[in-house]
Parts: structure tokens; C-alpha cells; sequence
């Protein structure tokens, strides 16, 4: 048991720092968005194929023989262009949308929301009804977005139907970023199957936006939020998430990575100064819940 316990602390740090990691990057984006205007179409093409490859160049050096093997197999290769793509690509895009048409906290939190998809999936793969802990996180979660949506108010929407969408859009693309590699993270590992999906992402989507063309000026302290979600909310992130899952296992990290929606909320709240009604963090709280009771679960 003590030979565990310093793997078991290192998890279990890793996995909370890259939850705050993640939070703070989202809270970079909504500052570049409120302050200097970017778009979420530029940040997406930076972030991806910057952090793709430098993450490709650290991954290298260990993994050579298994990146290049990957791309002699048709299928594996169409299978990692599709994680790149509909996983990496989307959750990105997706995600930083919805913080430009609301907050970092409140996309983050809806973005929480993939965990219950999971769940029904889980629930139609192995056709069986939801089991009552179950039951009681799709109510949590179904009110907690009600409750951002509406603050209360089923007459209005106080959160805008673009950001509703976008958070909702995120949370689906988390569950494609999810599922899609796992076999092929089982056969080639974690570490390379992130950086080239992130690689084949980045370049996709530099691709499709030209974004040679796309003129950005920014500030030493812009470009410096923008190496944040580059460096601290990609590279870091993914790889103490990465070292989180390998020491704890995905239910614990998943569990400590909880950390992202409530350091995003204190992040947006003390640098940008974002407002957050008592039923906004009800909605927060309703959403957050859901991660613990679906870890019983597992």
C-alpha cells in the first residue's frame, strides 16, 4: 500500500491542477474575446496547431516508431483523422464559441454536460433503463441548464441561444473527443494519439479557415492569454490530465477535474469581473453534482 500512495498523490494532483489548467485557458479565451475582439475561428486555428506541434515534437522522441506506424494502416489512420477532426477539432471550436457568446464558467459547465451523454449512451449501448443515481443526474443536469438558460424564468432566456448552443454543441463533440480514440489509444498510447490528433486538427482547420489571410493584432498581454490556452490549457493540461488518469484511473480524474468549471467561475469572477446570479450557481452546483454521482457509477 505505501508504494501506491505517492502514484495516488501525484494522480490526484495532477488530475486537479489540470482541471484549474483548463479553466484558467477558458477564462484566457473569454478575456481575448471581451477585450480585444478575436474571434473563436482564429483561436481554435492557433491554439490546435501550435500545441499540436510542439506536443508532436515532445512525443517524438519516445513514440517515433509507434507515429509513423499509426499512418500505415488506412483504417487507423481515417480513425485518428476523424478524433483530430470531429473530436479535437469540434470540442475546441465548440467550446471557445460558447465562451464568446457568454463566459468561461458558464461554457465550461455546460460543457460538463458530456458525462450524462456518455451515460445514456452507455445506458442504449447495454439496453437498460438508468439506474436511480442515474436518474437523479440527468434531473440535476437537465434542471442545472434550465436554470442557466432561463435564470429562473421560463418567459426569458437569460443566457444567449448561440451560447446555448455552443456549450450544449461542446459538451456533444467532448463525447466524439471521448470515444473516438480509445481503441486506438489502447493499441498506440495516450501521448501520441493526443499529439497527432491534435496535429491533424490544427491543420484541418488552418486548412478550411485560410487563416493566412486572418489579420489579428493584439497587445504584449494578448498574445500572452493566447500562450496561456496554448501552453498552460493545451500542453500542461492534457499531460497532467494524461498522468491523472494513469495514476488514479478516468472515474477519480474525471472526478478531480471537476476543478475546471469551479476554478473557471473564480477566474472569470476575480480577473474579469463576470456577475453570476445566486441561480446561476445553483445551475453551476446542479451541473458540477453530476460528475460525482455518475463516478459511483462506473
Amino acid at each position: 500500500m505505501q508504494k501506491r500512495t505517492p502514484h495516488a498523490l501525484r494522480g490526484t494532483l495532477c488530475a486537479s491542477l489540470g482541471g484549474v489548467c483548463w479553466g484558467f485557458s477558458g477564462t484566457c479565451g473569454q478575456y481575448l474575446f471581451s477585450r480585444f475582439g478575436v474571434s473563436s475561428l482564429w483561436l481554435t486555428c492557433l491554439r490546435l496547431l501550435a500545441a499540436g506541434a510542439i506536443m508532436v515534437l515532445l512525443a517524438l522522441p519516445k513514440h517515433r516508431r509507434a507515429m509513423a506506424a499509426i499512418w500505415r494502416s488506412p483504417r487507423e489512420a481515417a480513425l485518428l483523422v476523424c478524433y483530430g477532426v470531429l473530436g479535437l477539432l469540434m470540442c475546441q471550436y465548440a467550446y471557445m464559441t460558447a465562451i464568446s457568446y457568454s463566459n468561461a464558467a458558464t461554457a465550461t459547465v455546460l460543457q460538463t454536460l458530456n458525462l450524462v451523454l456518455i451515460m445514456l449512451l452507455t445506458c442504449l449501448r447495454s439496453r437498460r433503463l438508468p439506474r436511480p443515481v442515474e436518474l437523479t443526474a440527468l434531473v440535476l443536469a437537465l434542471a442545472g441548464t434550465f436554470l442557466l438558460a432561463t435564470g429562473g424564468d421560463i418567459r426569458h432566456m437569460s443566457l444567449s441561444p448561440q451560447g446555448l448552443f455552443w456549450g450544449l454543441a461542446a459538451a456533444v463533440a467532448v463525447v466524439s473527443y471521448v470515444l473516438l480514440p480509445r481503441g486506438l489509444m489502447a493499441r498506440w498510447g495516450r501521448a501520441p494519439v493526443t499529439a497527432l490528433g491534435m496535429l491533424v486538427g490544427g491543420v484541418a482547420v488552418n486548412l478550411a479557415a485560410r487563416s493566412w489571410t486572418m489579420v489579428v493584432h493584439l497587445p504584449l498581454q494578448g498574445w500572452l492569454a493566447a500562450g496561456c490556452i496554448v501552453v498552460l490549457g493545451t500542453i500542461v493540461a492534457f499531460s497532467l490530465i494524461m498522468q491523472g488518469i494513469q495514476d488514479v484511473g478516468p472515474v477519480k480524474a474525471s472526478m478531480l477535474a471537476a476543478t475546471e468549471p469551479l476554478s473557471a467561475t473564480v477566474f472569470s469572477a476575480l480577473w474579469l469581473g463576470t456577475a453570476f446570479s445566486l441561480t446561476d450557481l445553483v445551475g453551476f452546483a446542479c451541473i458540477i453534482s453530476t460528475i460525482f454521482l455518475l463516478a459511483k457509477t462506473d
